[in-house]
């Protein structure tokens, strides 16, 4: 196959991981209540750990390890606490049922991240096939747990399965686009720019939206499934970035 052709099949293919957060719609409801917030936990650890063991790295690799890296972080919290407070909504603050500001918060950093990560894709393939395929490969290890998360926030956000499902599948199409992107600029871009942006979104959302709502549950036993749901994400972040 052409690069395009293969840069096509790995965007269409990592979009489509979205749809992973479709296995929950064949649970009942009772059973699906139960797995919401382990899902939130896992999708904290995975944020969590895609941005301390992915993210900054890669930025420092690519960038070096300047002060620059670390305002592009700050940027990013920065940017979504303002964000935020502009919604003028607060999940700690609204019925289950309300369209917390987290949803749509975790649907602009999901397509950013996705972006540039079909950037990164779309630059290995022109590079090389084969290291198109490594970088496709490692970017899903990590993508189905964190869109399965996910799926899980949106709904206990108050969204419809269905709705969260399709929105999610949109946020994921955005990684199409980076890729083709990259094709177009054929290395005249630099993605790293925006990883550090990235992590500091992804930092934000986990610990002061996310981490929240897990800490809200009375039963010891719930928080202590909590702790090993965001402690999970993390360990799987950690063992795709030691494996690669």
């Amino acid at each position: 196959m052409s690069t395009l052709a293969w840069i096509l099949t790995a965007g269409v293919t990592m979009a489509l991981l979205a749809l992973s957060g479709s296995i929950t719609l064949v649970l009942p409801e009772r059973i699906f209540n139960r797995v919401v917030l382990p899902l939130v936990a896992l999708a904290a650890g995975s944020l969590l750990g895609g941005a301390l063991f992915h993210m900054l790295p890669e930025s420092v690799d690519e960038l070096g390890n300047t002060l620059g890296v670390y305002v592009w972080f700050a940027a990013g919290l920065l940017t979504f606490l303002v964000l935020e407070q502009y919604l003028h909504w607060h999940h700690c603050h609204r019925p289950v049922g309300a369209h917390r500001p987290v949803g749509y918060l975790i649907l602009v950093a999901d397509g950013l991240h996705n972006l540039i990560g079909g950037l990164a894709i779309g630059a290995a393939f022109v590079t090389d096939t084969r290291l198109g395929i490594i970088t496709w490969l490692i970017t899903a290890a990590h993508e189905i747990p964190q869109e399965m998360g996910d799926f899980g926030i949106l709904v206990h956000s108050g969204w419809s399965r269905a709705r969260a499902l399709a929105f999610n599948l949109v946020s994921a199409a955005t990684i199409l686009l980076g890729a083709l992107a990259a094709y177009a600029l054929s290395g005249q871009f630099n993605s790293a720019v925006l990883l550090p942006f990235a992590a500091g979104n992804f930092v934000y959302i986990a610990l002061a939206d996310l981490v929240p709502e897990l800490t809200t549950t009375p039963a010891a036993h719930e928080k202590t499934i909590h702790t090993l749901g965001v402690a999970a994400g993390l360990l799987l972040l950690f063992g795709v970035a030691v494996a690669t």
